[in-house]
């Protein structure tokens, strides 16, 4: 009893937080974007399921809480009708039905009868609104946390390693990487991890005068900090952090704004990256998690900024400001996989729509319908594969064979 209550305390109840402030967000980013465009919403749900609580606003839409807390939706109205996927002739016949029911003009409250730039604004208000939050919550810690400072220095250099065969000399100082300007140790090591047999480009400051060397980081396993393991380019080098060469810096409103940009930037741009090595065969798709790594990655966030705390209050606060740096993360990547040109995604929307823009007319209902099929598919099937790759990261296969050996 006292183990299972440990653990909805320590994975699932973090996990459940990042998710619904990720996707709560999102659905925020549709709503408003609907509501600027004069658009009849029916309901905004936080979870799914029956309704445990709930109010109807001033314009009627219906504010809810299911009982299933793994994220939420905005219903527009007339959603449920086939029109949510409409072509020419049954959104003319869906117009005719809601002015005959409701009076002249009251279709165009409705979201398929608004112009086609309206609702693409409105679909990627979504993922816009999952980057806002992540340059908010790392603006919010920069500010009050600061960003931990460690020197691109060499401290030392491994034997045999791909920086010692590229050269790479103690007392260097890694002035850019890959054409990135470097001055900090963990956006070195950020960029290396990623480029695992690629040739990359280094701007050393040696002495005062600076040399280029090249190096191709090797592919190595190594713990992921959650029972795990992860394979990641190595380079070879050490950081001058253990030689205490660390500063904390705390940045103004200003700053941090521009910090929290630049950082979801670099989270969106390694993405992208990796992501394109995995489609071309140069990275393991092995690597790819799903949601029980998150769960996973959000218990052990919340316990190592937990870690060390004097009381409760301090080890709430070290835990809700690491969760608040996956919560960012996390929304970058739900931002970016929602613009992937997938039907039943935001992308796939998108696409539609520049169809519909050029043509003058909406895709045939037919098409869409077999495209969100196989846009479903699709989805349910990456799902599968990254929970498969969870399954095996956390060597829950082991387990079981333990069991029945």
């Amino acid at each position: 009893m006292f183990s299972l209550i440990e653990t909805a305390l320590t994975y699932i109840i973090p996990f459940l937080l990042v998710l619904t402030v990720v996707v709560t967000i999102h659905e925020l980013g549709h709503y408003w974007a609907a509501r600027a465009c004069g658009v009849a919403i029916d309901q905004f749900s936080i979870g799914f399921g029956r309704r445990i609580f709930g109010w109807r606003d001033r314009q009627g839409v219906e504010w809810r809480i299911g009982w299933i807390p793994l994220g939420g939706y905005v219903k527009f109205s007339g959603d449920e009708n086939v029109a949510s996927v409409p072509d020419h002739d049954n959104l003319e016949a869906m117009r005719q039905r809601i002015d005959a029911d409701q009076g002249p003009g009251a279709a165009n409250r409705y979201f398929h009868f608004k112009p086609v730039g309206q609702r693409a604004f409105i679909t990627a208000a979504g993922p816009a609104a999952n980057f806002i939050l992540a340059i908010v919550l790392f603006a919010v810690l920069l500010m009050s946390v600061g960003e931990t400072v460690i020197p691109a220095r060499v401290a030392a250099v491994e034997a045999g390693s791909p920086a010692a065969r590229a050269g790479f000399m103690v007392d260097d100082v890694i002035v850019r990487a890959n054409g990135q300007k470097i001055e900090n140790f963990f956006a070195l090591q950020q960029i290396i991890a990623v480029r695992s047999n690629a040739p990359t480009a280094f701007v050393v400051d040696r002495g005062g005068q600076q040399v280029t060397l090249t190096a191709t980081p090797e592919r190595r396993v190594r713990p992921d900090g959650m029972g795990g393991e992860q394979k990641i380019g190595v380079l070879g080098i050490s950081s001058p952090a253990q030689m205490g060469e660390r500063t904390v810096r705390r940045y103004g409103p200003i700053e941090a704004i521009a910090g929290g940009v630049e950082r979801t930037w670099r989270v969106l741009t390694t993405t992208v990256y990796y992501l394109g090595r995995v489609v071309t065969g140069r990275e393991s798709a092995d690597q790819l998690g799903g949601p029980l790594r998150i769960a996973q990655a959000s218990g052990q966030v919340a316990q190592s900024g937990a870690q060390g705390a004097p009381d409760i209050g301090t080890m709430l606060l070290g835990s809700g400001v690491a969760l608040l740096g996956l919560t960012a993360v996390l929304s970058v990547g739900i931002g970016f996989m929602n613009l992937l040109p997938v039907p039943i995604l935001d992308g796939g929307h998108l696409v539609f729509y520049a169809y519909e823009a050029v043509a003058r007319r909406p895709l045939a209902a037919k098409v869409q319908a077999a495209g969100y099929r196989v846009g479903l598919a699709l989805l349910l099937g990456l799902m599968l594969f990254a929970t498969w790759n969870d399954l095996q990261q956390l060597r829950v296969f082991k387990f079981l064979g333990g069991l029945f050996s």
